[in-house]
């Protein structure tokens, strides 16, 4: 591991920072490795990966012998070490051996710690220079889909769902403009086959496919969305994995607590009686008791005053009741002025 450092200016204070946890974390740096043997195949699945993951991905240029399912070896320092240095969360590791071929492994991080791994192998490629369509703006947020019940009920293909999801997101972002999805990525399963034994069956096999997106026009004011294959597609088999601990899975889920201004704005849990409309202000509404309205004391208005015509016409005039100086007249002060005019 990398030794804590202790910033001598401002310009390395605000490079540790960055790097320390957020509300709303980053983008996640994904690195590349190739191992000691990857061939043709997986050396092009690895440039296509890098193509969708650009440019929040990092290449290694030489090879390494890392094997991350391997307890005996050092493969978990080396990860640990390179997930501090680039300040990465994944890695995507190719390797191709005679017992599995065309190997490859996805490995989360968290807090520079190795959380889960899963192996795939891939069965057949096409990449995306043998496909001569146009290709998606680097950067832009795919529209992911997963088209199978198995990836929500399966705890194999929900592991591979969180890890791909997790490699082909992007920035953060609170909404986007129709134009701005420029390629989709599909992700469906093959029928299940029975295994020998007929008493479980083998899993099925993962097609991963990629397109772009074009905007026709349909008479109406929702566009006619035409798909047309971009690449890479791939075709997967699930094979070795290791599922997150659960105590380092449990720090890892874990959200921030709310600060009072974003509850009061409505990001928070729901307070009763306040909501936020659609400008953005905060109303709330107000439940009081039963009111004596006898008792309201109300402001006296210039118009409503007696006259002197009403006053000498109204008995008892004089037995009007002065409070505070006041009078159905006003002053008092005021009304014995005008008298002695």
């Amino acid at each position: 591991m990398l030794r804590t450092i202790k910033p001598k200016n401002a310009r390395s204070k605000r490079a540790l920072d960055a790097r320390q946890p957020k509300e709303v974390e980053d983008p996640r740096t994904t690195v590349f490795v190739r191992g000691t043997h990857t061939g043709e195949v997986l050396n092009n699945v690895m440039r296509d990966l890098m193509a969708l993951k650009r440019p929040h991905g990092i290449a290694f240029s030489k090879k390494n012998d890392i094997h991350p399912f391997d307890a005996a070896s050092t493969s978990t320092a080396s990860l640990e070490f390179w997930a501090q240095k680039n300040d990465a969360s994944m890695f995507v590791i190719a390797q191709s051996t005679k017992k599995r071929p065309h190997g490859l492994t996805f490995v989360r991080m968290f807090d520079y710690r190795v959380l889960d791994m899963l192996e795939v192998g891939i069965e057949s490629s096409v990449c995306m220079p043998e496909i001569k369509t146009p290709k998606s703006t680097p950067g832009n947020k795919p529209l992911m889909h997963f088209a199978s019940d198995l990836f929500d009920t399966n705890p194999r293909f929900a592991q591979l769902k969180s890890m791909l999801v997790c490699l082909f997101n992007g920035e953060v972002i609170d909404s986007i403009c129709l134009a701005g999805l420029e390629h989709v990525i599909s992700v469906s399963l093959g029928p299940s086959l029975p295994s020998a034994d007929e008493s479980s069956s083998v899993l099925p096999t993962v097609h991963l496919r990629t397109y772009t997106t074009r905007l026709l026009a349909s008479g109406t004011r929702t566009p006619r969305v035409e798909l047309t294959p971009m690449g890479p597609s791939l075709d997967m088999k699930l094979r070795r994995h290791t599922p997150a601990d659960p105590e380092l899975l449990k720090q890892a889920m874990q959200k921030p607590k709310l600060k009072k201004k974003d509850i009061e704005s409505g990001l928070g849990k729901k307070r009763k009686n306040i909501e936020v409309d659609e400008m953005g202000d905060l109303r709330g509404r107000i439940h009081v008791g039963k009111q004596d309205l006898s008792k309201l004391q109300t402001r006296k208005m210039k118009g409503l005053k007696k006259t002197d015509e009403d006053v000498s016409m109204s008995d008892g005039d004089e037995d009007v009741s002065m409070s505070d100086g006041y009078d159905d007249d006003g002053p008092t002060k005021k009304r014995r002025r005008q008298s002695s005019s």
